[in-house]
């Protein structure tokens, strides 16, 4: 399966993208960059530095600095520390970003792959839309569109209402959800089972020294703030779920609805089902032992 990730690296991602990197049946074909956890430019300068720790040669394509009528973003530093890495802040600044934006490098890519290509979206969806308007058949060349974003049938989690990544530009996410291509959605409602522990990432740092020691280092930060701000022992495999479910489809139930996204008000950004709107599938629930389980064994194969 050929893949592209669009992400804003974050320490959820780096998990993601070394699942991407270990699982023989994905194709990691190139990453797109966006605002997020991260300012844009540290978006890129992270992900580049993962492909460089993962000895991954293939492209990043940096992408949106900011939300859809907006002019600038706060990155989520209580999160993910101040360069995206919690407590791990000295990230080299290697390599180049391709030439083309993200947005014409997916319209191009998923082009050239026309009915190939999955695009797993771990981020805001400000990149997903740039594509989507900029070529109209970028949504029919997709195989398909997989999005870690919202909490249709659970409460959020940047607001009670709202889960971040569509929290983040909930107008660029209805544009999406408008004009969908084959679209999955792994939302809260199942990455919050999928719970990975302190202890987890300690035994995935002595099956795979270098890159699950690095995971297990960066950890800390986000560990702390699950425990100190939700009381919840453990991090959600948000971005890596999402990932697992490119090539494991059979591990998630899903749900046929139109999604509506609050634009206004203290709901911003919440996800609402509406049978009126393009259906997409919704995940609602997951095989989370399976899902866990899945994720080390992949990521123990590495050095």
């Amino acid at each position: 399966m050929k893949l592209i990730i669009d992400t804003d690296p974050g320490i959820d991602d780096a998990m993601a993208i070394a699942y991407a990197a270990a699982a023989p049946e994905i194709d990691l074909i190139g990453l797109t960059t966006v605002f997020g956890n991260t300012l844009i430019d540290q978006s890129s300068r992270n992900a580049r530095f993962l492909l460089d720790k993962l000895n991954l040669t293939v492209p990043v394509s940096q992408g949106a600095s900011w939300a859809w009528g907006r002019d600038s973003h706060r990155a989520s530093v209580h999160v993910h520390g101040p360069e995206g890495f919690g407590d791990v802040t000295d990230i080299p600044d290697l390599g180049k970003n391709h030439h083309m934006p993200a947005a014409e490098y997916l319209v191009e890519m998923a082009r050239c792959h026309k009915g190939q290509l999955t695009v797993c979206a771990v981020g805001p969806l400000t990149n997903i839309a740039d594509a989507i308007a900029l070529d109209p058949a970028f949504s029919s060349n997709l195989a398909r569109l997989v999005i870690m974003g919202g909490a249709v049938f659970c409460r959020g989690n940047v607001t009670q209402h709202a889960e971040a990544n569509i929290h983040n530009d909930p107008i660029a996410a209805q544009s999406v959800f408008d004009r969908p291509p084959e679209t999955v959605l792994v939302g809260l409602d199942v990455t919050m089972q999928t719970l990975y522990q302190g202890s987890d990432f300690d035994a995935l740092a002595k099956q795979s020294p270098d890159f699950g020691g690095f995971l297990r280092d960066i950890s800390d930060f986000y560990l702390r703030f699950y425990q100190d701000i939700a009381d919840q022992d453990g991090c959600g495999l948000h971005d890596s779920t999402a990932v697992i479910a490119c090539s494991h489809e059979d591990m998630f139930e899903t749900v046929e609805t139109g999604v509506r996204v609050v634009q206004d008000g203290p709901s911003v950004g919440r996800t609402v089902p509406d049978p009126n709107r393009p259906a997409i599938k919704v995940c609602q629930d997951v095989d989370a032992v399976g899902v866990v389980n899945l994720f080390t064994e992949r990521l123990s194969s590495l050095p």
